[in-house]
């Protein structure tokens, strides 16, 4: 195996220090000579290393607790606000830190008890890029944060709030004077949607470069905080675990790499091949040759009209693509070896899963998944449906909005109103969410034929997500009243006033009995749809529920 270094020191000997301690204090020593100005290299000024890529970027990082104290381009400085650096989770206390050279990259190593911090740097490159291994609840939450000086990329998106000084609820969401509201939490983003995040001013941008998410929680629609702009300064975010309406166990390793990149003004796509990194001695690190990859051949049953995502999750980690709409063709690769279920999604709809197995080094090939009709709940015969069956409330009144403002927000339409089968406004008028102490007991008016008249019907509400267990209880024609549904599992923090309806897909189901119908055919019959729950507190923060689709099946 290679040297690493000039002391003679081997990436195995390395590899082999159980220490952690002891393996820093090896990276720490005089591995390489120190690079002059202008040139790819590191120096020692005391407090911190700083290292030069060669490029236009220089950073340093704190030898005493492994902050990233500086991040200089093209000579200024972008680092820091309020006194505070950019670091790991909220950063971290005193710290064993060390530094190694090897050819063309620079590796930094922060220790914190169980938690590995890594900084890497290669020659001629203006990115910082970093890996962060987790082994154990000691740690709270998965997070970098990129502290950004004030005044350098301003903007006015959702996720600002330097002008939206009113509180609206909690701490972090606010409006401003016109009543727009604004939030770190309103991205508009699910994971599978960016690979980098940031600001540009036209001729500089400052980006956080998103990992895989191997290790990080919640599948490729999840939505988290990515960054912030205050009147102190700005926040990038990788984060890969975040309780905020989290619907999967946390998931341990190491987790990367990710990047901090400065560039011309563009946004930059995915990383690049870091194949380089297979010679560090980074932390439980697998390389490309102890991965593998899970190629289908297609997928037949979809409906053309959607996406279709394709993921792999088990207790370790976490993979998706999507499917060639053409046919259904995908491929995953780089995935660790394991045993995983392997979920098809209509959108955000799971119709289908299997397990399948990963090899080190190989494929494991499929033949065309089949998704039977009985799993898509479009299929079925309806009388009539409100909404297609997606997983997401997409094409419900105000559900675009929510994605990036509270419910409160002055742009958001009327949560109230009825609505009537046939009017050709049933979706577009209907709410994406209803709340107990909003617009509970929202109406739905229909006829039905005498023959339909006769019998008695199933009818089905999909959620998205809940909060405070708020689940949908029916009254037909002020006759017949369901009894009030257990609530499926949910996360519990909140999620439909701070961009998210992603929770667990789930259907009621309710039998109506033929006596609670009209007899007569032109006449109306009415259901009214309200919101079971003690718990919650008032207004959008009463118990709620994210609408997929209502229908009455045949």
């Amino acid at each position: 195996m290679p040297e690493i270094s000039r002391s003679g020191i081997k990436r195995r000997s390395l590899l082999a220090t159980t220490a952690a301690t002891t393996a820093v204090a090896a990276l720490a020593g005089p591995l390489s000579s120190t690079a002059s100005a202008a040139t790819f290299g590191y120096t020692d000024d005391g407090s911190n290393y700083v290292v030069d890529t060669g490029a236009s970027l220089v950073f340093k990082v704190s030898k005493t607790n492994g902050d990233l104290t500086s991040l200089v381009y093209n000579g200024t400085e972008y680092q820091g606000y309020g006194g505070k650096n950019s670091h790991i989770e909220s950063g971290l206390g005193t710290s064993t830190v060390g530094i190694l050279q090897s050819g063309t990259t620079i590796l930094i190593t922060v220790v914190y008890g169980t938690l590995r911090h890594y900084y890497a740097a290669r020659s001629g490159e203006n990115r910082v890029y970093m890996w962060t291994q987790i082994t154990d609840d000691s740690v709270a939450s998965s997070r970098y944060i990129l502290r950004v000086k004030a005044g350098l990329f301003l903007n006015d998106e959702p996720d600002s709030y330097t002008y939206a000084p009113t509180t609206v609820e909690a701490s972090d969401v606010f409006a401003k004077a016109d009543g727009q509201t604004r939030s770190k939490h309103y991205s508009r983003l699910r994971v599978k949607d960016y690979s980098a995040i940031g600001w540009t001013t036209g001729s500089v941008g400052l980006y956080m470069v998103r990992s895989n998410h191997e290790k990080a929680a919640g599948g490729p629609f999840y939505r988290s905080l990515l960054r912030h702009q205050s009147a102190d300064g700005g926040g990038l975010y990788e984060i890969l675990h975040y309780a905020q309406n989290q619907t999967e166990d946390r998931r341990y390793g190491l987790q990367g790499p990710y990047a901090i990149e400065l560039t011309a003004g563009g946004a930059p796509g995915a990383l690049p091949d870091t194949s380089w990194a297979d010679s560090l001695p980074l932390s439980n690190y697998v390389g490309a040759s102890g991965r593998g990859r899970v190629a289908g051949v297609g997928i037949t049953g979809r409906d053309t009209a959607y996406t279709y995502t394709v993921g792999l999750a088990n207790s370790a980690a976490q993979y998706w693509t999507t499917a060639r709409a053409s046919d259904g063709y995908f491929s995953l690769t780089g995935a660790l070896p394991g045993t995983y279920t392997l979920t098809v999604y209509k959108e955000e709809l799971a119709v289908l899963t299997q397990s399948v197995t990963v090899t080190a080094g190989g494929t494991t090939t499929l033949n065309t998944l089949a998704v039977p009709a009985s799993n898509d709940p479009s299929n079925a015969t309806a009388i009539w449906r409100i909404n297609d069956w997606t997983g997401t409330p997409a094409g419900f009144k105000n559900a675009d909005l929510m994605t990036y403002a509270h419910p409160s927000d002055v742009r958001a339409a009327s949560w109230t109103g009825n609505v009537v089968i046939g009017s050709g406004t049933e979706t577009s008028g209907f709410p994406c969410y209803l709340w107990k102490d909003v617009n509970s007991g929202i109406t739905v008016y229909f006829k039905l034929t005498a023959a339909q008249l006769a019998t008695a019907h199933t009818l089905r509400i999909g959620v998205t997500t809940a909060y405070a267990n708020g689940r949908p209880q029916i009254v037909v024609n002020d006759t017949y009243t369901s009894a009030v549904p257990s609530p499926p599992t949910q996360p519990s923090t909140r999620s439909l006033t701070n961009g998210s309806y992603r929770g667990n897909n789930y259907t009621f189901t309710y039998s109506v009995p033929a006596s609670a119908w009209q007899t007569d055919a032109g006449t109306y019959n009415t259901l009214k749809i309200y919101v079971a729950s003690g718990s919650g507190t008032t207004s959008y923060l009463s118990a709620g529920t994210s609408i997929d689709a209502i229908d009455l099946l045949a």
